[in-house]
């Protein structure tokens, strides 16, 4: 396995899916990275103004990319291929990190091309293409993003995972190595200065999701539990923020019109700053397929939430049965509302479990030491 001197500073590309990400998702890491010396230069897709300005006050290069997130198709994405390359060889970084998918398989390929010496890569989760479904169009994606994992990831010197079912499907179907060529972290963690505690508010119970609008989110089981909890809870309220989506797999703007219309659901569209809606809610719902570990929960746990989500791949490791919050079986919207009633029912045991996520996140996912850890990996120690 490759290594370097942890002490010599290193030119660090930072490589991401989307621009937003690099600040929303990175910022506490690349500002860890430059606290150690290093240089960092980030690129993503989808530029975003407030982003890069943020960048640029820091420090921080940033290139922007036509790297669009929808698909994974060698043929159509070789203009991205050929971007990355040309984007190392202008900017000569010693290190490659690499998080989301088409990231880490292009970014990969392209730092061995143009000989970046040291390449890491962060597998964030499954995503649409890993994620098991029926449909003949995401088994053809599941089988043509194993072949390119397969081919990329044998040029990472390490490959981060941030739960250990993501480890074992990639160990198991033979897209890395083996496990001497992985890591494991508490995904992204979560800054417990930023997301500090706040009370439960009065008035009724609130159930809060915030995500992506996509089906392997959940958001379909979370309107239909919430239509099942209204009818005994009428007065309960479910707010729903998040963007819409390019990915195949989106929700359309149409079905929430129609769940709003209903009354089941209060769509609060895009929000920069999650901590009013956070606060503003007793629960913090998130009825995924399977994450990497989402990040949503655990800024809802710093501030003392109850959790109810699935027992998937990512989510299963934010919730300690019984004491701060509920699993419950993904696609399943009659388990969703029943966990979700008996929240309803129990003021004490929302206060209670508030304390035990909190507890949970100050324990378990403090992000100062989670990028500690990625750090070792980037400085190959």
């Amino acid at each position: 396995m490759a290594s370097y001197p942890a002490t010599a500073p290193q030119h660090i590309l930072v490589l991401g899916g989307t621009t937003f990400s690099l600040v929303n998702f990175r910022g506490p890491l690349i500002r860890a990275m430059q606290a150690r010396g290093h240089r960092v230069t980030a690129a993503a897709g989808e530029p975003d103004p407030p982003t890069s300005t943020m960048l640029a006050d820091w420090g921080v290069g940033y290139e922007p990319l036509r790297l669009g997130r929808a698909g994974l198709n060698p043929l159509t994405d070789f203009a991205t291929q050929v971007e990355l390359m040309g984007l190392m060889r202008r900017v000569r970084p010693d290190v490659l990190f690499g998080y989301m998918i088409k990231p880490v398989i292009y970014g990969l390929l392209a730092a061995r091309a143009t000989r970046v010496p040291h390449r890491i890569a962060m597998v964030t989760g499954l995503g649409y293409a890993l994620m098991d479904g029926p449909e003949i169009k995401r088994r053809f994606s599941r089988e043509v993003a194993k072949v390119a994992y397969r081919q990329s990831l044998r040029f990472a010197d390490r490959v981060i995972f941030q739960n250990p079912d993501d480890r074992n499907y990639f160990l198991e179907n033979g897209l890395v190595h083996g496990p001497e060529q992985t890591a494991l972290v508490a995904g992204s963690g979560v800054d417990l200065d930023h997301y500090a505690p706040a009370p439960l508010p009065g008035g009724p119970v609130c159930f809060l999701m915030i995500a992506r609008l996509l089906r392997d989110k959940g958001v379909a089981e979370f309107a239909a539990a919430a239509r099942i909890v209204k009818r005994e809870h009428p007065e309960a309220r479910f707010m729903l923020v998040g963007r819409f989506d390019p990915n195949p797999a989106a929700i359309k703007p149409a079905d929430v019109e129609a769940w709003v219309r209903e009354g089941i659901i209060e769509y609060r569209g895009t929000v920069s700053d999650v901590r009013p809606e956070i606060a503003a809610c007793h629960v913090k719902v998130l009825p995924s397929y399977g994450e990497g570990l989402p990040r949503t929960i655990l800024e809802a746990m710093a501030m003392g939430r109850a959790i109810v989500t699935t027992d998937s791949h990512g989510c299963r490791e934010t919730v300690i049965e019984g004491r701060n919050g509920f699993l419950v079986p993904p696609r399943d919207a009659d388990a969703l509302a029943t966990a979700m009633k008996r929240l309803a029912r129990d003021r004490p045991f929302l206060v209670a479990a508030g304390a035990a996520s909190l507890e949970l996140a100050r324990g378990r996912f403090d992000a100062n030491a989670v990028n500690a850890m990625i750090l070792e990996i980037v400085e190959g120690r």
